[in-house]
């Protein structure tokens, strides 16, 4: 959605197919981080889109059996937006296409669920949507972690780990009596934690399953999840009974993988397309739209002259973000090597002394903020390639 605006604001003429009627999907990504609120007030809608209602995460906060500590303070970046903007994915993508539709060459369809990619010999053409066909000077793949583009293109994605899974569901938020610093928060037991994302009206909680459990979750029941949020979430004691039933979690299976080629001649693929990023960070959506930035500044020059985009300039796309994503990624990977080496050898889930001497530390709660808030390589639009 966010090359859709970017492209059509360029001149450049577009048309988005959503294969779903509406864009309201539950438990994808909520945040919206620093770098995404700047890109969004260079184009001059960071006002209207931050006016929706949404939640400011200063702060993220781990609770352990050995204590609690911040790990992450927004505040401490210089920017007009020091945090991160928790707001429903569906009403972001409703604002964009609000905003993308009323520019001339843009064309949202939604309901237009691609069966097949029309060819010229090698070269990709177009698609095919139910009984319509759509022809373009460039196919851009940018249908998530599952997506049907990537396998009729024939680009596989590689694994690379992943040891859980998650169980999403919502609880109410209470602001009269919940902890006022809670925005972004990990808590930890001994074979399980939750990750909570506020809302302004709930908590979106997170809570970590073994990789492939979830049947074996789903015959115990809810009452081992609420028994976790009593003994380690106590303040959500009093509204753990609200999770009655399994039909109120809805399962994320966690990947980790990347595509080792992200185009073919005449399609490029971004985002969870090309690569499959985790929960660990809340940076999806970061990531994808840094994607959007970079095929941007890249492909508008060449698109503007109506010419057949050589294949050289969809792999310089991917030359260029790959860097920072297997950066991301092996963090990540790290990240679920030592959680399942805890669980393996029965340690609590929960990080080392060094790593909590680090974080009473204002200068390593700046860096990784800063880090988390821009990612890897930090690539800004040129400002040049859009019109106002």
């Amino acid at each position: 959605m966010v090359l859709t605006h970017l492209l059509a604001r360029a001149g450049v003429e577009v048309t988005l197919l959503e294969a779903h009627q509406d864009f309201d999907r539950e438990f994808r990504g909520d945040s919206l981080h620093p770098a995404t609120l700047e890109l969004m007030d260079t184009l001059g809608l960071a006002e209207d889109l931050l006016a929706l209602e949404h939640f400011k995460a200063s702060h993220f906060r781990f609770h352990t059996p050995r204590g609690s500590f911040t790990t992450t303070d927004y505040n401490r970046l210089d920017t007009k937006f020091p945090y991160v903007a928790l707001m429903p994915q569906a009403r972001f993508l409703d604002f964009l296409a609000e905003r993308t539709r009323d520019l001339p060459g843009a064309r949202i369809i939604t309901g237009a669920k691609v069966v097949e990619l029309l060819r010229d010999g090698e070269r990709i053409t177009g698609v095919r949507y139910g009984d319509q066909e759509s022809r373009a000077d460039l196919v851009i793949a940018s249908d998530g972690r599952f997506s049907r583009m990537r396998r009729l293109a024939d680009l596989p994605v590689t694994s690379l780990g992943a040891s859980s899974d998650l169980l999403w569901f919502l609880l109410p938020r209470r602001p009269e009596t919940d902890p006022p610093e809670a925005d972004v928060d990990l808590y930890f037991g001994s074979d399980h934690y939750v990750g909570l994302l506020g809302r302004p009206t709930q908590w979106q909680i997170g809570y970590t399953l073994p990789k492939g459990g979830y049947a074996a979750a789903r015959q115990a029941g809810v009452e081992p999840i609420r028994r976790f949020l009593r003994e380690h979430v106590s303040w959500l004691a009093d509204r753990a009974d609200l999770l009655t039933d399994f039909a109120q979690t809805t399962l994320l299976s966690v990947e980790i993988a990347r595509a080792p080629r992200w185009h073919r001649p005449g399609l490029l693929m971004i985002g969870d397309a090309a690569h499959v990023i985790s929960p660990v960070g809340g940076n999806g959506i970061l990531m994808a739209i840094q994607d959007a930035v970079v095929a941007a500044n890249e492909l508008i020059p060449l698109l503007r002259k109506g010419l057949p985009l050589p294949e050289e300039a969809l792999a310089r796309v991917q030359r260029l973000r790959e860097p920072a994503i297997v950066q991301v990624q092996d963090q990540q990977v790290r990240v679920e090597r030592r959680i399942a080496a805890n669980i393996a050898a029965g340690r609590p889930l929960a990080p080392g002394g060094v790593f909590r001497l680090l974080a009473s530390l204002p200068a390593f709660r700046r860096r990784a903020a800063l880090a988390n808030a821009y990612g890897p390589g930090r690539p800004s639009l040129d400002p040049a390639l859009i019109t106002s």
